[in-house]
């Protein structure tokens, strides 16, 4: 028996595209909740850091607004950090402090410009950073962030 057009039978298109939208909510939901939390450590840094302080630099320092996949506002600041002293450096982390339009800080976020995870800077080498940041509060006031040494642990 051969079957008609109107035999056909025809799957419910708006059920299927309202379930893959959830499946995709919640694959985006599950990375976005997996990512390691940026909660600020209580060590404060050391006397021997805070010693060598002026043998670090920060160069072409920027900051850049952009949109992400999710139509969400992205802010980086980008730059260098140079090791000028005679230590190698495992890890450097930073302050983020956010001002409003009255100069009072309204958001601060310490984040690492050197990772523990990639090679140590050396004596007199010099390597670029970005600190990406997408829950700014809505009274920023625009302008490039304080940027604050944290942190800085010394290679054995």
């Amino acid at each position: 028996m051969a079957r008609t057009a109107d035999t056909v039978r025809k799957f419910p298109t708006v059920p299927l595209i309202c379930g893959a939208v959830a499946l995709v909510c919640l694959i985006f939901a599950g990375i976005y909740f997996s990512r390691p939390s940026r909660q600020e450590s209580p060590e404060q840094a050391s006397a021997e850091a805070k010693a060598y302080l002026p043998n670090l630099a920060l160069s072409d320092v920027s900051i850049q607004a952009s949109e992400n996949f999710m139509k969400q506002q992205v802010v980086e600041v980008k730059g260098n950090i140079a090791n000028n002293g005679p230590k190698t450096l495992r890890s450097i982390e930073v302050y983020c402090i956010f001002s409003d339009t009255s100069g009072h800080e309204i958001y601060r976020e310490r984040l690492p410009i050197l990772s523990a995870k990639e090679a140590p800077l050396g004596p007199g080498e010099k390597r670029p950073f970005r600190l990406p940041f997408d829950a700014l509060p809505d009274g920023w006031n625009q302008a490039m962030p304080r940027l604050v040494i944290a942190q800085i642990r010394f290679a054995d």
